[in-house]
């Protein structure tokens, strides 16, 4: 059975991130608030919590945001497997102190780029001025093939050669992984049409120019739609206040909760293409994973997904809030153990003993008022099962919904995106990973700015659209 995003039988088993336990090393997970005490809640009441047709449900009808495309949550989903990969946790046992965090912890692209042109030759092109500079996909192997010029490049067994095999896992991340490799490619035609660069010098600076193009885009469009501008403006003019790594590392607050916040936004179906039929999310067009482009209905035009400047229409992501997909809450490709990605998640947060998002929100010197009124939404949810020490996760949604995201204004916009907890980790952990870089925009050159016609993800992404659109 494939193994797909957050639902993986782990394996090895392991107790890790201690209370007291703070970690300094980049290749080991870690903790933001070391000191705060585990919160638990009973397995029967997560469960509850997460079952079809419970508190969680969001039912089949459509709860859309104003302001977020929905492109965006499969960008988040891209992020992640650029700086994580859990192997060795598990849903059953306490996680181990000093989990091996298997990706590096630094936006740096590695899930497109792998071990580079001179460790992983068979994902570049061989001779000529682009030999060791560009990467190849389909179109290198059949142009002629709409369906395969349009898809990444796979062995024979069909399986995509590419630098992280999760960037398969559904049709969205797939097309976003061809998307970021032809983006390369087009820089690479850009550079040397420019300077005459070739070979390894031309991969050095067009990977330097993508990812600090990607970097841009993560800080000043991701970032602002997810969590706002207003905290995203106040970590970036004022410092951070509580993502402060010795060395950089993933906080368990952040993987295992904060940033699982796309869950509540994933919608049950989709329109790849202007005027197309839409397919559910886990339907054979777009979910299965790992495998080829079936045809050319199955491609995705990132007008239809992403905010740009000639398309007004993209297609908004659901509200971010205590409820997700019904399809979210009955996996179809998981066929033994618990199948809703709500329940998981509340288990795993029981499993890396996650301080209560309530405990957190206090040493972030939030009001008290609002504490409560989270606390409230959350203790009706679980029938008054759940009063204090509420599952981090879930608390992040609750104020979500509750709250909402904070704009520059000073205005909070409910279930637009994520409220004062959930931003503040988000947003603390991407711009500090990036401010720790000495590779990265922030980190080498703090007065680069990105090109007008790269300074957003939508725009990335649809000037790698195919003709055929």
């Amino acid at each position: 059975m494939a193994k797909h995003h957050g639902t993986q039988a782990l394996k090895g088993l392991g107790a890790h991130c201690k209370r007291g336990h703070q970690s300094t090393r980049e290749d080991r997970f870690g903790r933001l608030f070391p000191d705060l005490a585990p919160a638990y809640v009973p397995a029967d009441v997560l469960a509850a919590l997460g079952r079809v047709g419970g508190p969680m449900d969001g039912g089949k009808k459509p709860n859309r945001t104003k302001t977020v495309p929905v492109g965006h949550v499969f960008f988040g989903q891209f992020v992640d497997h650029d700086i994580t990969l859990d192997l060795t946790s598990s849903l059953g046992a306490v996680a181990e102190e000093g989990l091996p965090n298997f990706r590096t912890p630094t936006l740096d692209l590695d899930c497109v780029y792998g071990a580079g042109p001179d460790d992983a030759p068979f994902m570049y092109v061989q001779g000529g001025a682009f030999g060791g500079a560009k990467l190849l996909t389909g179109a290198d192997v059949d142009p002629g093939n709409v369906a395969v010029a349009n898809d990444l490049l796979r062995s024979v067994n069909g399986r995509a050669i590419i630098g992280d095999h999760r960037n398969d896992e559904n049709r969205i991340v797939s097309q976003l992984q061809l998307a970021m490799i032809k983006f390369h490619n087009d820089i690479c035609d850009k550079i040397n049409a420019a300077t005459g660069a070739e070979g390894h010098d031309l991969y050095e600076e067009a990977r330097r120019e993508v990812t600090w193009h990607y970097q841009w885009g993560v800080v000043n469009d991701f970032l602002v739609a997810m969590c706002g501008d207003a905290v995203v403006w106040d970590i970036l003019s004022c410092g951070r206040k509580f993502y402060c790594p010795v060395e950089p590392f993933i906080p368990v607050e952040f993987s295992v909760a904060a940033y699982r916040f796309g869950h509540s936004m994933a919608p049950m179906r989709l329109q790849v293409q202007d005027g197309s039929k839409q397919f559910e999310l886990f339907g054979s067009a777009l979910g299965e994973g790992f495998s080829a482009v079936p045809n050319q209905d199955a491609i995705v035009d990132w007008r239809e997904l992403m905010f740009f400047p000639d398309r007004a229409g993209a297609q908004r992501a659901e509200k971010m809030d205590t409820k997700l997909a019904a399809d979210l809450l009955d996996l179809p490709f998981i066929t033994s153990g618990e199948s809703s990605l709500a329940t998981r998640n509340l288990l795993r947060g029981n499993s890396f003993l996650l301080p209560g998002g309530d405990k957190v929100a206090e040493v972030m010197g939030r009001d008290e008022a609002e504490i409560d009124k989270v606390r409230h939404t959350v203790e009706k949810m679980s029938k008054g099962r759940i009063r204090e020490g509420v599952p981090l996760w879930l608390y992040i949604l609750a104020e979500a919904a509750e709250v909402g995201r904070e704009g520059h204004n000073g205005k909070f916009e409910k279930g637009e995106g994520l409220g004062p907890v959930g931003a503040r980790i988000v947003a603390e952990v991407l711009i500090g990973l990036l401010e720790e870089d000495p590779r990265s925009y922030l980190g080498a050159n703090r007065n680069w700015v990105a090109d007008e016609k790269y300074d957003s993800i939508g725009k990335i992404l649809v000037s790698t659209n195919s003709s055929i659109f």
